[in-house]
């Protein structure tokens, strides 16, 4: 085990395993975010030494590194990659040291993660990748007309895709901004819902605009919408529509027929772009009936302009819980919904 004594020198040896210890210092000149990038308290070199057994000193503006073999060097290019992120002005929170960490450990997106190129910048908040699997999707938005996004909640695909279409809108290069759901869940039909046609829709639609409330606040979205900038509608209203240089997300796409999953496609004009969001172990669809999302996957599989973004369990960024959830449901066997009503 590494011992804080040894910290200061060069190079000692670890008596459990005889490995060598090893020192070496690291400086940030800037100490405002060199006091962000170590966190309150030193939370964030708690969390590298955790994980990545170190052990790390700050001091004023250093830190010395004290890690076996070359782990120490990996450790100082996460430090220097979370500084030049601090000063291009990211914000850097435990989650977003978390996501470095993993990045490092998984050998995988480290650079990209903190990438210029994958902050996405809305009126109200500034947002930025949590996970490798994030990151390479915002880029997969910023290059495709047409994405499909898959994976487990949590993590992230409609919130990004969201922030994409306002930040597209923001900054011209989309006239207008349409988000969409299927308006049976769970089980549950409209018609036997209480209220108006509106108070029946507002619950399906109301994660869209939580959404779009984070990034636009309510007053830009009341303009929007009355000035038919941004449409939130159920699926249905997207039928006999062409819709021109506009940004279209399809959210539970798993809910969808085939019949709605080809007419929501066929509805992309020019200069538009669409995502497409789903979790294919959650399919509600009535027993017998295939997943729209789960057929395009099989039908649209080798066509080009399509990309495919797969997220898994390690890009979940709600509560840490949700991740152990989700990890627990998937080996419990749920994957056995991806074949519900496949015949």
């Amino acid at each position: 085990m590494i011992n804080r004594n040894n910290e200061q020198e060069t190079e000692l040896t670890d008596m459990d395993d005889g490995q060598s210890l090893r020192t070496q210092i690291v400086e940030f000149p800037d100490n405002r975010l060199a006091a962000a990038l170590y966190g309150e308290l030193d939370i964030h070199l708690k969390l590298m030494e955790d994980q990545l057994d170190v052990v790390l000193h700050p001091l004023g503006n250093s830190v010395i590194i004290t890690a076996t073999g070359q782990q120490g060097t990996k450790v100082k290019i996460l430090l220097e990659t979370l500084y030049d992120a601090l000063k291009r002005g990211q914000h850097m929170d435990q989650q977003r040291v978390e996501a470095g960490i993993r990045a490092l450990q998984e050998k995988n997106g480290l650079e990209e993660m903190f990438s210029p190129g994958n902050i996405i910048k809305t009126p109200k908040k500034t947002i930025q990748p949590r996970t490798s699997g994030q990151a390479d999707y915002i880029q997969t938005l910023n290059r495709s007309q047409l994405t499909f996004a898959i994976g487990p909640a949590g993590t992230g695909k409609t919130y990004l895709a969201v922030a994409n279409a306002v930040a597209g809108y923001q900054e011209g290069w989309i006239s207008r901004i349409i988000l969409t759901r299927p308006a049976v869940e769970a089980g549950e039909k409209l018609g036997f819902l209480p209220g108006d046609l509106q108070a029946k829709i507002d619950p399906y639609l109301r994660p869209l605009f939580d959404a779009l409330e984070d990034m636009l606040g309510g007053d830009r979205i009341e303009k929007m919408l009355s000035r038919h900038t941004l449409e939130v509608a159920p699926l249905a209203y997207m039928r006999g529509r062409t819709l021109n240089e506009a940004f279209i997300i399809l959210d539970e796409a798993q809910n969808v027929t085939p019949e709605q999953m080809k007419m929501f496609l066929t509805r992309l004009g020019t200069g538009s772009r669409t995502v497409v969001c789903g979790d294919i172990t959650q399919v509600d669809l009535p027993r017998g009936t295939r997943s729209g999302l789960i057929d395009a996957m099989d039908i649209l599989k080798n066509v080009k302009g399509i990309e495919w973004v797969h997220f898994s369990d390690r890009d979940v960024v709600r509560h840490p819980l949700v991740r152990s959830i989700v990890q627990a449901y998937d080996q419990a066997g749920l994957h056995q919904w991806k074949n519900r009503g496949s015949v």
